[in-house]
C-alpha cells in the first residue's frame, strides 16, 4: 500500500490530495451490527474542520461526510466502509508562486526525491488535510470500544502551559482544547498576532485514556507503546512521543520511579495493564512562516485542530489490538 494503510485486524487506507476533488478512507475490520450515526461522525469531523477556530487557517471547508459502503439501515455490515469528503474551498493559485520551490520543513523536496513528481497544491498527500481520513476511521474504531474514553488536550502552546491532568476530562475545552477556559481570549489574541506577523508556534498535547482492557499489545515488535508511537508520529507535525513519566526517567533512579503512581503510563512490557494510560506528543511550529504564511492560508499553530486527530489515532490502535486479542481466545 506504499505507506497509505495502517492497522491489521482493524485497518484503514486513506486517499486523496489536499486540492483534489475529495479526500477519503476505506476501513476494513469493523464488526457487523454496530450502530452508526452520521450525526456523531460529522461532529468529530467538525472538530477538525478548517475555518472554524479564530486564529487558525482561513480555509473554510464544510467537510461533509458521504458514506459510500458498509452501512445499511443505520448499522455496520461487517464489510469495508468507504467514506469521502469533497474538497470545496481550494485556492490552488495560492501555491503557484512556490510551484518550483521547496519549502523548508515540508515534504516538497523529499517527495520529488521519492517519486520524481509532486502535487504542489497545498502539499498534496503531505497536507494536514489528509488527517480527516483518520478522524473518520477513529469514529468507527470508537464503536468497537465504546467504554474506552480517550481525551487529548493542549498541555503547552507557546506561553500557555497546563502541567496537571484536569479533574474533569469531559469538560468543554473548546475552541482551543486548553483546560484553563479563562485563557481563551488570550490564546485567541496570541494566535491572531502570530498569524498577522507570519509567525508560528508548536507545543505539546497530553493524552489520557481510561477503561482500557487489560492484555492489549504484543510482547515483541507490536508492543502497544510501539504502535501508539507509530500512529502518533505519523501525524505530520508530530516530532516526539512519550508515555508515563517519559523523558523524566532519564533523571531518576529506579527506586524513585517505583514510587510514582502509574509511572509506565498504563503499559508494562508493551501490554496494557488496565490502569489509566498517559501519553504526550510534541508538535513542531508550522513550517510556513514570513511572507509566505501571510499570503497563504496557514495555521500559526496546528495543535487546536489536531486534537481530534490525536484521539482518533489512539482509538484506531486500541480497536486493532482489541480485535487481535479477541482472535486469540476461543469462546
Amino acid at each position: 500500500m506504499r505507506g497509505n494503510s495502517f492497522g491489521k485486524m482493524f485497518s484503514l487506507v486513506s486517499f486523496g490530495e489536499s486540492h483534489g476533488p475529495a479526500m477519503g478512507v476505506v476501513i476494513d475490520g469493523v464488526p457487523a451490527g454496530l450502530k452508526f450515526s452520521l450525526e456523531e461522525l460529522q461532529k468529530e469531523l467538525d472538530r477538525r474542520a478548517p475555518g472554524k477556530i479564530a486564529g487558525t487557517t482561513s480555509r473554510a471547508e464544510d467537510d461533509k461526510a458521504q458514506v459510500l459502503s458498509g452501512i445499511f439501515e443505520g448499522k455496520t455490515l461487517g464489510t469495508p466502509i468507504a467514506v469521502i469528503v469533497h474538497n470545496t474551498n481550494q485556492k490552488s493559485s495560492d501555491y503557484d508562486k512556490i510551484k518550483n520551490e521547496n519549502r523548508p520543513g515540508h515534504a516538497d523536496k523529499t517527495t520529488i526525491m521519492k517519486y520524481g513528481v509532486r502535487d504542489h497544491r497545498g502539499g498534496g498527500r503531505s497536507s494536514g488535510r489528509e488527517t480527516l481520513s483518520r478522524v473518520i476511521a477513529g469514529y468507527f474504531a470508537g464503536l468497537i470500544l465504546p467504554a474506552v474514553k480517550v481525551n487529548a488536550y493542549v498541555s503547552k502552546m507557546g506561553p500557555f502551559e497546563y502541567k496537571t491532568i484536569p479533574d474533569d476530562l469531559n469538560a468543554d475545552r473548546s475552541p482551543y482544547s486548553f483546560p484553563d477556559s479563562s485563557k481563551v481570549e488570550e490564546i485567541k489574541n496570541y494566535l491572531e498576532d502570530l498569524k498577522k506577523n507570519g509567525e508560528s508556534v508548536g507545543g505539546r498535547v497530553r493524552i489520557v485514556v481510561d477503561h482500557v482492557p487489560m492484555g492489549l499489545g504484543e510482547p515483541a515488535f507490536d508492543k502497544l507503546k510501539a504502535d501508539f508511537a507509530k500512529a502518533l508520529l505519523s501525524i505530520g507535525a508530530v516530532v516526539s512521543f512519550s508515555y508515563g513519566l517519559g523523558e523524566e526517567m532519564a533523571d531518576m533512579p529506579g527506586s524513585e520511579v517505583g514510587k510514582h503512581e502509574n509511572a509506565f503510563g498504563g503499559m508494562e512490557g508493551g501490554i496494557s495493564n488496565g490502569e489509566r494510560m498517559i501519553m504526550t506528543v510534541t508538535f513542531k511550529p508550522t513550517s510556513t512562516v514570513g511572507d509566505k504564511a501571510k499570503e497563504g492560508r496557514h495555521d500559526p499553530c496546528i495543535i487546536p485542530r489536531a486534537i481530534p486527530v490525536v484521539e482518533a489515532m489512539v482509538k484506531i490502535v486500541l480497536a486493532d489490538h482489541y480485535l487481535r486479542q479477541n482472535a486469540y481466545q476461543i469462546k
